[in-house]
């Protein structure tokens, strides 16, 4: 049937095409479904992690970024609420930013690295601006997806494979399709963000920049270096601090973005000619420090429908690419087993909880400490006089297991001691 397929993706995001671009690599042919028409941008900081970064080599496309516009990286400058600010160079035995060097590249460059490396792949077709509506069930297996394709007069179609995978991101339509109103985020495990593009930031160097401002707390503020002196400036809470600071204080994102640009002693200055292109664009993260249910009869969600965005670092495009290949594993050996069902395709939620599951739970109680203002001005403190403080945060940055330390209560008791 030429509308039946072995699996369909819904969402051609890094997660999304990173699985298509894995199944069709294990012979798998794959339908790939897309609601926009690429390049299409996403809101999102901008940074490629190192985990983004493996993948990325794993497929061959190192080369392909250094063909588009971005700016490297060598580590990342923290500042406290008191004003006090440490410069944490990447190691450079990380393997995964080799020489100690990472990227910044727009969204709208790297969704369609990934999305062109799926395109080029022979077992795998292609439909952009075909927005799914439903997945389709067949004695409570998903078979299939219908929805509206706008390149063929608005047409409402089907499409059946033996496995659907959601990757539509945080407002997915598979997710609400199999989970229901499990598929709800909490607003204390999601993030409301804003992001804007700035040029002529003074003193943007090689440096990510998070800085945790009294006036943003419980959140944090961000300059991310990208290609020919701009930068993505941004802010982001978590959505329950922030449903409270707009009722109590009358301060959206927006305005308290413009509030620290203005205000702030340690950026004020920096951005005195600096000047915004373009909008502020705001979006929502859903937070792997709740755990959803990822897989299920016939179907798999990864990325933001999986709501596997880091707690700390807000980032996501690292966890949806190895959700994505890790959930092609699992779909790919299940197809060849002739078992498509919950109990099988299982083994991916267990596998993805064993890689990722006790670094998002770090990176939740990271977050929960960074809400205490005094336990942020001394770990700062500490990193701009201590060699040593300083050499653990720049392992935690690449190394899970340095990570560890900060799940350690006696490890900020430490900090606050000595």
């Amino acid at each position: 049937m030429a509308d039946s397929f072995d699996v369909i993706v819904v969402g051609a995001g890094p997660g999304g095409s990173t699985a298509a671009c894995y199944l069709s690599r294990a012979g798998k042919k794959v339908l790939l479904l897309e609601k926009a028409k690429f390049p299409r941008d996403k809101t999102c900081g901008d940074a490629l992690s190192g985990k983004s970064m493996h993948v990325v080599r794993e497929l061959g496309l190192v080369k392909e970024i250094e063909k588009l516009p971005h700016a490297k990286t060598t580590g990342v400058t923290f500042s406290s609420p008191s004003g006090a600010c440490v410069s944490v160079p990447f190691a450079k035995t990380d393997e995964s930013r080799e020489g100690g060097q990472g990227y910044c590249m727009r969204r709208i460059y790297t969704d369609k690295m990934f999305f062109e490396a799926a395109k080029k792949e022979k077992n795998v077709k292609i439909m952009e601006e075909f927005i799914v509506g439903e997945v389709i069930f067949k004695e409570g297996k998903a078979v299939g997806v219908k929805g509206m394709d706008l390149n063929d007069g608005r047409k409402e179609k089907e499409f059946y494979a033996k496995a659907v995978v959601g990757a539509d991101g945080v407002n997915s339509t598979v997710a609400r399709s199999v989970l229901g109103e499990r598929a709800a985020l909490d607003e204390k495990h999601s993030c409301d963000a804003v992001r804007g593009y700035y040029k002529g930031i003074k003193g943007l160097g090689g440096d990510i920049e998070i800085h945790f401002f009294e006036s943003c707390l419980p959140g944090y503020f961000w300059i991310f270096p990208l290609e020919s002196g701009y930068a993505n400036v941004g802010l982001g809470l978590v959505s329950y601090d922030l449903k409270k600071k707009m009722k109590t204080e009358r301060k959206n994102l927006v305005t308290m973005l413009h509030d620290a640009i203005e205000n702030e002693p340690l950026i004020k200055e920096r951005f005195a000619d600096a000047k915004l292109e373009g909008k502020i664009t705001g979006w929502r993260l859903p937070f792997g420090s709740y755990r959803r249910q990822l897989s299920g009869e016939g179907w798999a969600l990864v990325g933001d429908a999986a709501s596997l965005v880091d707690p700390f670092s807000g980032e996501g495009v690292g966890n949806a690419t190895i959700a994505g290949k890790i959930a092609a594993k699992i779909i790919s050996g299940a197809i060849d087993a002739g078992d498509i069902s919950a109990s099988r395709l299982g083994e991916y939620d267990k596998e993805i909880w064993a890689e990722l599951g006790p670094e998002l739970q770090t990176s939740y109680r990271m977050q929960q400490v960074g809400r205490v203002k005094f336990v942020l001005n001394r770990f700062v403190e500490k990193a701009q006089k201590n060699e040593e403080f300083r050499s653990l945060l720049a392992a935690s940055l690449a190394n899970e297991d340095a990570k560890k330390n900060f799940a350690n209560p006696l490890f900020y008791l430490k900090v606050l001691l000595f």
